[in-house]
């Protein structure tokens, strides 16, 4: 998985999260497959399309929050993940 504070895009803007979706119970195969990219500030309610139970590893940004419920519409339990 790429460090935190290393979040960047091609050109250098900071990204909040990447969620991803695959994993291995072996840590230098996990953060694989698809990538969603958070952007900082971001307040998205409901997940993209064909991204919903699909998130099996993520890494949050230095200086950033992500909180994630487990339902839609930021609704049922919620938990904070930070770099």
């Amino acid at each position: 998985c790429p460090a935190p504070s290393s979040l960047r895009t091609a050109n250098g803007t900071r990204i909040c999260a990447q969620l991803y979706a695959d994993n291995s119970p072996y840590y230098d195969q996990c953060c694989g497959g698809d990538v969603l990219v958070v952007d900082p500030g971001s307040d998205v309610p409901y997940m993209p399309r064909n991204w919903a139970a699909r998130i099996s590893s993520l890494v949050v940004g230095t200086r950033c929050e992500l909180t994630v419920w487990s339902r839609a519409g930021k609704k049922g339990k919620s938990r904070r993940f930070a770099a």
